[in-house]
């Protein structure tokens, strides 16, 4: 059953209609004709079953037969800073960590960070959406505009919330780390881009208030290290199959 994803779902009589590209992806690329049944959501959680009416390239047209819950969230809500990378490696991490679970991704201008990779925040979000689709979640992660790392900070501060930046060059090993994280469901993970963050950019994040952790004795690609950041994260803290902290 395709899903697709629709902000400001367009519903009169029970009946929802879909235009534009998402009508004919549904028709053209999916192939789909009346009768078959479509998973909608809205990308706020709510989820709808609904059985094509019409389809062409144009419009589709779909009853609605039930509304129905969708479970697939992670009950973690974390906020990845990524230094800014390269090229298709902003693409990859934003593309594995929305199918893993992250609520937010904020790109993060660092001193080695590319500058210029700041002009794609379309491109992100649609990556975005894609990823969210494939992986069956309800919600569509919000994508921001990137920041310069001491903006990251300015944010009202939540004393719930923590902070861990991984870094290459060392820090606390995950077990001992996360056991301070004990029933803590909202935590901020900055990474760094190619290159890693500085030494002054790590003592930064300390000051205000963020872990430092490492990922193991091994160098990894940047976009690996976010990858395996977020994992590692979710199942210390009981998400991916892990143990409930």
């Amino acid at each position: 059953m395709p899903r697709i994803f629709l902000a400001t779902p367009f519903i009169q009589d029970d009946v929802i209609s879909i235009s534009s590209e998402k009508a004919a992806y549904i028709s053209v690329v999916m192939r789909c004709v009346p009768g078959d049944l479509l998973d909608i959501q809205d990308g706020t959680g709510r989820s709808y079953r609904a059985r094509i009416l019409s389809a062409d390239k144009r419009e589709v047209r779909a009853v609605i037969i039930d509304e129905t819950a969708c479970h697939t969230e992670s009950f973690l809500n974390i906020r990845l800073f990524q230094g800014l990378l390269k090229g298709d490696k902003m693409d990859l991490v934003i593309q594995k960590t929305v199918e893993l679970g992250v609520r937010e991704i904020v790109p993060v201008i660092t001193e080695r960070s590319q500058v210029r990779e700041t002009r794609k925040l379309q491109r992100w979000m649609k990556i975005a959406e894609e990823a969210s689709r494939q992986s069956g979640r309800s919600e569509i992660p919000v994508i921001h505009d990137a920041i310069p790392l001491d903006k990251m900070y300015s944010d009202e501060k939540n004393v719930q919330r923590k902070g861990v930046v991984f870094w290459e060059q060392g820090g606390d090993y995950l077990p001992s780390l996360f056991d301070t994280f004990r029933g803590v469901r909202d935590i901020d993970i900055l990474t760094g881009p190619e290159g890693g963050l500085s030494d002054r950019e790590v003592g930064q994040t300390v000051d205000n208030g963020f872990r430092v952790a490492t990922l193991g004795r091994r160098i990894l690609r940047a976009e690996t290290a976010a990858i395996a950041a977020v994992s590692l994260t979710q199942y210390a803290l009981g998400d991916l199959g892990g143990v409930p902290a």
